[in-house]
Parts: structure tokens; C-alpha cells; sequence
């Protein structure tokens, strides 16, 4: 097959995420979770198809990719026990041969992992921040940063809660209590058990240390962005790492917002013109270069002075961003044509 990508009277993008060969062979834009962006998209002029991609069929999307001006990105980290390396090779393949790729493997490693939380310990969002590159490393220093309150643990790379902990001491013994991001109760060990736990986080990247931050019952604010603009905000109490029974008993599903929505004027404010550029500059990533759709999660702070909510980074989501607000795909569309119109 001829791969060389033909002029097209419309942009034209792939909308790529994971699936079976019958997914692939099945796949339409009406069938898709995805259906109204690829309505959006053609709203501005932007030939849509869905990519589902699967590593035994690797080549032929790569063959559908490659006859395409862009490519919009739907793939977690971690899936069924499968990560993204051999997808990621074929993406930033795709790339180098003039694809416009979004979110763009590199992007991703840069803003996609929790490294980034210590990467911007020092930006208006962060808190006491530490990294750790070996289990050595953090079987030395976590002791002295426990003696200061609980800490949360989280591998560098992985999504649904995956290798995140709350540690704590325990005032009157040697052993700490752990509480799994994805379980219901917590549990009491030795740290060098706890340490034994995370070994294996360091065989793949680092591990990242933060302060739990009490407020956390009161839900986590989710920002979306669209490239450097906000699409929109998701507010939910959630039960992870909520010790408290009639707290994790509030846990209900994300409530979607507008970019409008009042409650939230300040933190849109703070990413759209404080927060996201410094973050740009900080790990050196092009403005058009950010994704058309990622978002950053953000537990509550102490209350300021001027009695306003302060916001703690928790994650930035990047790999597979979905669900959004209904006003997203509207945003994210408008973003692809500019960032097509810049390329071509």
C-alpha cells in the first residue's frame, strides 16, 4: 500500500483507542464513545474515522495513521495487563513521517506521569514534593518525611488508582498503616513490608511522595483543558484514601460543569493564564504542542488568607482522557483546526 499521505480537500484525523479485531472491523463514528467529537469535528470541517488499535494488528494502523493529517490519542497507560510501548514506537513513527500526533508520546512522559508533581513542587500548585529513584533511596528518607504526617505514594506511571498509597505511623508502634488506593480498608505492616510492596515500581520509573492533604473528603476538582484553554471542570467526592466511613458514604459519581460554571472562575483563571504556561516553560513542552484534551486533578488546600480554596496537583491525566463535559468536544474540535492549520 501506497502510505504516502494524497492532499485532502478536508483535514482529516483518526481518532485512536483500544480494541479487538471485531472492534476494528465494527468500528463507526455512531458507535463510537467518542460520537460527538467526531460530530464536533465535522462541525469544522474535519473528516473523522475511528483507529482501533490492538498490537497484533499494529501495522495495518499504522497504514491508516499514515494516510491521515493528525491522529487524536485514547490509549491508558496500563490496560488488561498491557502498557503502551509498542504503541508508542508506532506513534512517534507516525510522527517523524509528518502526522500530527496528539497527545504525543514525548508530551506524555513529560506531563503524563506523576514525576511531573515533583518536576512543579515549586509552582503556586505544589506541595512538599518528593522523588525517589530507588527503594534504597526511599527506605532512607520516607521515615524522616512520616514523622511529619501522613504521605500518599504514587508509582510514576499508571492510572485507576494503581500503586497509589496513604502511609502514616502509628503512634505507639513500629508498624505503619497502608491504605490502597483501590481497596476499602486499610491495613498495618512493617515499613520494610510496605517497601517490599513497591519494589517493583522503581523496575519502570520513579516513585513520588506528597503529603496527604486533609481536606481531601471534600472531593477533587478536575480542570480540562483543550490545549492552554479550559473545556470544562468535574467536581466529585471520592472514596479513595478516605479513612472516615461517613465520608467514603458521600463518594458519588463526577458532576460535569461548563468552563462558566461560577464555582470555579478562580482555578480557570489560575491554569489558563498562571499555571499552564509556567508549566510549559518548566518542562520545556511548545505551546501547540500540549494535547487537545488533558486535565489536571486538584485536591483542596488549606483555606487561604483572603478565605479562598487553595488547589494541590494531585495527577495530570494526559493518555486516555474520558469522560468530559458535554462542552468539550466543541473546544477540543476548535483546537484541532488551529493546530492544523498551523502544521499545514
Amino acid at each position: 500500500m501506497d502510505t504516502e499521505r494524497q492532499p485532502h480537500l478536508r483535514h482529516s484525523v483518526a481518532i485512536l483507542s483500544r480494541g479487538d479485531a471485531a472492534a476494528r472491523r465494527d468500528a463507526t463514528p455512531q458507535n463510537s464513545r467518542f460520537e460527538h467529537l467526531f460530530e464536533a469535528l465535522a462541525d469544522v470541517g474535519i473528516t473523522a474515522r475511528p483507529a482501533i488499535y490492538d498490537e497484533s494488528f499494529a501495522e495495518e494502523v499504522r497504514e491508516q495513521l499514515l494516510a491521515a493529517d493528525g491522529v487524536l490519542v485514547w490509549v491508558n497507560p496500563i490496560q488488561d495487563g498491557r502498557n503502551r510501548a509498542g504503541l508508542d514506537a508506532l506513534l512517534r513513527d507516525v510522527a517523524a513521517r509528518g502526522v500530527w500526533v496528539s497527545a504525543h508520546p514525548d508530551v506524555i512522559l513529560k506531563m503524563g506521569t506523576k514525576e511531573v508533581l515533583y518536576r512543579t513542587r515549586s509552582m503556586g500548585w505544589g506541595s512538599d514534593t518528593a522523588l525517589y529513584q530507588s527503594a534504597d533511596a526511599m527506605r532512607a528518607e520516607l521515615p524522616t518525611r512520616l514523622a511529619t504526617g501522613p504521605r500518599v505514594i504514587k508509582r510514576n506511571r499508571g492510572n485507576g488508582g494503581q500503586g497509589v498509597w496513604k502511609v502514616e505511623r502509628l503512634p505507639t508502634s513500629p508498624m505503619v498503616r497502608v491504605l490502597d488506593a483501590t481497596k476499602d480498608a486499610s491495613e498495618e505492616l512493617t515499613l520494610d513490608n510496605f517497601l517490599r510492596r513497591c519494589a517493583e515500581y522503581f523496575e519502570s520509573g520513579s516513585v513520588i511522595d506528597q503529603p496527604f492533604q486533609p481536606r481531601l473528603s471534600k472531593g477533587v476538582v478536575r480542570c480540562y483543558m483543550a490545549g492552554d484553554r479550559c473545556a470544562g471542570f468535574g467536581h466529585h467526592k471520592i472514596k479513595a484514601l478516605v479513612d472516615s466511613p461517613a465520608a467514603r458514604s458521600e463518594a458519588g459519581p463526577r458532576l460535569y460543569s461548563s468552563n462558566e460554571n461560577p464555582r470555579f472562575q478562580r482555578l480557570r483563571q489560575l491554569m489558563e493564564d498562571e499555571w499552564t504556561p509556567q508549566l510549559t516553560s518548566l518542562l520545556e513542552i511548545a505551546k501547540h504542542d500540549l494535547p487537545m484534551i488533558w486535565d489536571a486533578d486538584f485536591m483542596l488546600g488549606p483555606i487561604t488568607n483572603d478565605g479562598n480554596d487553595s488547589y494541590v496537583l494531585g495527577e495530570i491525566n494526559v493518555s486516555s482522557v474520558f469522560p468530559y463535559p458535554d462542552e468539550a468536544p466543541a473546544e477540543i474540535a476548535r483546537r484541532v483546526v488551529d493546530r492544523l492549520q498551523c502544521k499545514l
